[in-house]
């Protein structure tokens, strides 16, 4: 019973092992970004972003129909500007960047949508919106590898950067002429990672494997180094666990997954070792002398 359920359905069917795959890829890159984005207090950042590549995506749809490179490429160059913007416009104007994120993303969640009906069906506006990991070709494959091995790869080399850009910004600055750059290097990358996911998870649950696992993480522990893996591992059971489930329910695959990342989040919520309810309520002892 144990084998048919968990084990069986990925030696039998190469959908099955197809969405492991490009589903695993996505969860080891996006939640240690999820951690860091968590740490610069920008949690909805991610979700405004997962919004904004959706005009783009749109875009490419129109332009070559369900097609890989045009719809990443569109939703890419659309993610990106948005970033580009929001920073604009609250360096430029007396809106806070909460304020003009919030305002481009909606604007942008509404552009995604109207583009995506004139030309396709509901169909194809559910696949747009919550992905088919199902249904993942070679091409996705290899773009999802892609994408997380230079996520990886970026995280390991400017990790002490992107360190010293969340815990102290102005410091960065003063000792190194690259400290500007650092801020949209993290961005670009969570756009990357957010264009990659809307093919497996669409625009509207990719954020949710890239949050989820790393706040459950932080609840966890205080220390970034155990956090990072701690995340990306929360994040592969939560892939794990969502494929068995739509695979024996007929569940949707996208939001079973992020339904398996919000038991383990709901989980650290209570048992916490660094920040759940039981450890805060759990009486300290006194000093002794």
């Amino acid at each position: 019973m144990f084998t048919e359920i968990f084990v069986s359905p990925f030696l039998d069917y190469e959908f099955m092992r197809r969405a492991l795959v490009g589903a695993l890829a996505l969860a080891v890159s996006g939640a240690p970004l999820g951690v860091f984005l968590i740490l610069r207090r920008m949690s909805l950042a991610g979700d405004a972003l997962s919004h904004a590549v959706l005009p783009g995506a749109a875009v490419g749809y129109l332009v070559a129909g369900l097609s890989l490179p045009a719809m990443t490429f569109g939703g890419l160059v659309a993610g990106l500007v948005v970033a580009l913007a929001t920073g604009a416009a609250s360096r430029f104007t007396t809106l806070r960047e909460d304020a003009s994120l919030a305002a481009f993303y909606l604007v942008s969640l509404a552009l995604g949508v109207t583009l995506v009906s004139l030309k396709g069906s509901s169909v194809d506006l559910l696949h747009v919106l919550f992905g088919s990991v199902f249904g993942l070709d070679d091409a996705s494959l290899y773009m999802l590898a892609g994408v997380s091995t230079l996520t990886l790869v970026a995280l390991a080399l400017f990790y002490r950067a992107l360190v010293m850009d969340t815990l102290d910004p102005l410091f960065l600055r003063q000792t190194t002429p690259f400290g500007e750059f650092v801020p949209f290097l993290f961005l670009a990358l969570v756009v990357l990672n957010l264009v990659a996911g809307f093919q497996a998870l669409g625009t509207l649950m990719a954020v949710g494997l890239i949050m989820l696992p790393a706040a459950a993480a932080r609840l966890w522990t205080h220390e970034l180094s155990v956090a990072l893996p701690l995340a990306a591992v929360l994040a592969m059971a939560c892939v794990y666990a969502g494929l068995v489930f739509s695979n024996e329910t007929g569940a949707p695959t996208g939001p079973a997954i992020i339904l398996a990342a919000g038991l383990i989040y709901l989980g650290s919520l209570i048992f916490g070792r660094a920040g759940g309810a039981l450890r805060l309520k759990r009486p300290r002892r006194h000093l002794e002398g």
